[in-house]
């Protein structure tokens, strides 16, 4: 089985950022949440206060605002073209994506590129919550084994020094940059 990451890994960007944005200009509503999300923003990225997890619980409360599973459906129509050649020619039946980005975000992407392996972010698409923890570095891990046991990876893509962990269980691991694909070269 091959590992991939999935923003700007095997997706041309960062998915829930482009759904923010393309939520933003359906529903101007949404500007009514700026203070609170620039506060947690500078309470987690300046101040290194809290967790990923918390910062994108206020963020994800614009879902409060949206009708989640049409926009997401019409978010997919004008974005799966952002899927990278590559990850289309590389391909199998048995791909596994884990990512941070929600569920309820990647699932009708991965249905229709045919993968039915997915580990990402368990968000509610209505409230923004999470039930659990954001599945980011060590997390990946944790839950790769929970679904996977220890089922071997031949290889493994990212974008992301944070994936290391990831890339560690793999026979051979990738980092990707643009088109571009090359030997992951770990810190130690």
């Amino acid at each position: 089985m091959n590992v991939y990451d999935f923003d700007k890994t095997i997706y041309d960007g960062d998915s829930t950022a482009d759904f923010y944005l393309f939520a933003l200009r359906r529903h101007k509503k949404i500007f009514k949440l700026a203070p609170s999300l620039l506060g947690a923003f500078c309470k987690f990225y300046l101040l290194k206060r809290g967790t990923k997890t918390d910062f994108k619980e206020v963020m994800f409360r614009f879902l409060r605002f949206c009708d989640t599973e049409k926009d997401v459906a019409d978010f997919w129509k004008a974005h799966k073209s952002n899927i990278k050649r590559f990850y289309m020619s590389r391909r199998r039946p048995d791909d596994v994506i884990i990512s941070a980005s929600p569920r309820f975000l990647l699932e009708p992407v991965c249905d229709s590129l045919g993968v039915v392996h997915l580990i990402a972010s368990e968000v509610s698409p209505q409230s923004g919550r999470y039930t659990g923890t954001n599945c980011h570095g060590e997390e990946k891990v944790r839950r790769f084994h929970e679904q996977f046991a220890d089922a071997p990876i031949e290889e493994f893509y990212t974008d992301s020094r944070s994936d290391e962990p990831m890339a560690r269980l793999a026979e051979k691991a990738f980092i990707v940059k643009g088109e571009k694909i090359k030997p992951y070269r770990f810190l130690d």
